[in-house]
């Protein structure tokens, strides 16, 4: 027989091994550093120039940053803080190399969600946030999924339960049963309305008192961020079910949209969430602050039955949100009904040559449409070892296999990160400037 104390023990075996494998996977310090970038990359792949015109720029213009130069000189070699200083400073043909960004507008806020486990939302949201930093966005993680594999894969290991989307959600019900109570005290009938009291459990914590900036972490890319996840987080969904008996009139589903609303609106280019596999507190949250929701599916029959489930039991918890608060509750900025400005169906781990898998897209592209991304993420060696390592193919050395390997790989991200990044500037268009 087993009880609680023998899961226990059973985690902390587990987390010695944790150890090791971070060891092995990391620095020796056991902390992700960023590796530096090819001149051939940052030309060819990042500002997509010919690589001869960059290297002339470099010889031309002595303040642009040099990189480090191998033992033999034949090649230099970037961070990512001087990839984007030479963003910054140099022009092609008079165009700038800026990413995209309308004007005086918040981040835009994509949601990468479905309740099929091992659909490949935490692949996607970590390689497109790493495709967003290579472009020159500037991007916020937020990692809603208690197996926290999105923020194992950023480096971060050492996570308090309290500085996650949990920490984020009490936050916002103690800010939000203070507003309420500082109301005026009387209803139009003139009956007095209801003192709404929470426990000390809740009030002691302490979460009432951090700051915004006190959730958000800072990662080995240096314009990527991230609001991390931990394995103690997993009770997110006990403790709201509670914190809604403590204030019924809690609008519990826009808590972190209202967190979101008060970050500085030029803080961040892109906010992406990676959604638990599941419709629940966290993932209604999510669902509820973004602007725009990204589904992977993988390329088998029952993942297709599990996404066509999901849009079923979202679509009911959305009108059940709509129809139950009918708009009389403050949900920042965002409105009811939710409304996305765009949703796409992504398929992963697609291989071009499998009979089925063609077959499947096909059968995605007749019942979604346009709805369904044209590029879909390829299975292959690269990707396989890149998901071992925690690690995205960006972040991978070429050098560590064949290039040709190591490209194809790369290649598929880049084409679906282009569709992703077309989709998000679209949508970007249609988000009100800021006043």
């Amino acid at each position: 027989m087993f009880t609680h104390e023998d899961l226990a023990a059973l985690q902390a075996q587990s987390l010695k091994m944790q150890s090791h494998i971070r060891r092995q996977t990391f620095s020796p310090e056991h902390e992700k550093t960023l590796r530096r970038f090819s001149s051939w990359e940052v030309s060819e792949l990042i500002f997509r120039i010919n690589q001869s015109t960059f290297r002339g720029r470099l010889v031309s213009e002595p303040d642009l940053p040099g990189g480090e130069v191998e033992e033999d000189g034949r090649q230099r070699w970037f961070s990512l803080s001087e990839i984007n200083e030479l963003r910054r400073k140099m022009k092609i043909n008079r165009h700038s190399l800026m990413p995209v960004r309308p004007a005086g507008k918040r981040a835009i806020r994509v949601a990468i969600s479905n309740f099929k486990g091992g659909a490949g939302k935490s692949t996607v949201a970590l390689h497109m946030a790493h495709a967003a930093a290579l472009d020159g966005y500037r991007v916020l993680l937020i990692d809603f999924d208690p197996q926290a594999t999105l923020t194992h894969s950023m480096g971060l290991h050492d996570v308090s339960e309290e500085l996650t989307v949990w920490g984020i959600i009490a936050r916002d019900l103690v800010h939000e049963t203070d507003r309420m109570n500082a109301a005026p005290r009387a209803a139009e009938t003139g009956t007095a309305l209801p003192q709404r009291r929470l426990p000390a459990s809740v009030r002691d914590l302490g979460l009432g008192d951090l700051r915004v900036g006190d959730f958000i972490r800072p990662t080995a890319w240096p314009t990527i961020d991230i609001v991390p996840s931990c394995a103690n987080a997993a009770f997110v969904e006990f403790a709201s079910a509670q914190y809604r008996h403590l204030n019924p009139d809690w609008s519990f589903f826009a808590a972190v949209s209202r967190y979101l609303d008060a970050l500085p609106h030029d803080s961040y280019d892109l906010i992406l969430f990676d959604c638990p596999p599941a419709i629940g507190y966290q993932s209604m949250n999510a669902v509820f602050a973004a602007d725009v929701l990204y589904i992977p599916s993988g390329p088998g029959y029952w993942e297709y039955d599990s996404t066509t489930s999901f849009i079923g039991q979202l679509a009911e918890a959305l009108s059940d949100l709509a129809t139950g608060f009918d708009g009389t509750f403050p949900a920042g900025k965002m409105t009811l009904p939710k409304a996305f400005l765009d949703v796409r169906f992504l398929m992963t781990r697609y291989e071009p040559g499998n009979e089925l898998h063609r077959a499947m897209f096909e059968a995605f592209r007749k019942v979604f449409g346009d709805t369904v991304a044209k590029e879909p993420i390829e299975m292959t060696r690269a990707v396989e070892q890149s998901g071992r390592f925690l690690s995205s193919v960006y972040e991978i050395d070429y050098r560590t296999m064949t290039r040709e390997t190591w490209r194809r790989a790369r290649a598929s991200f880049d084409r679906a990160y282009m569709e992703f990044k077309d989709c998000f500037l679209q949508a970007w268009e249609k988000v009100e400037a800021e006043e």
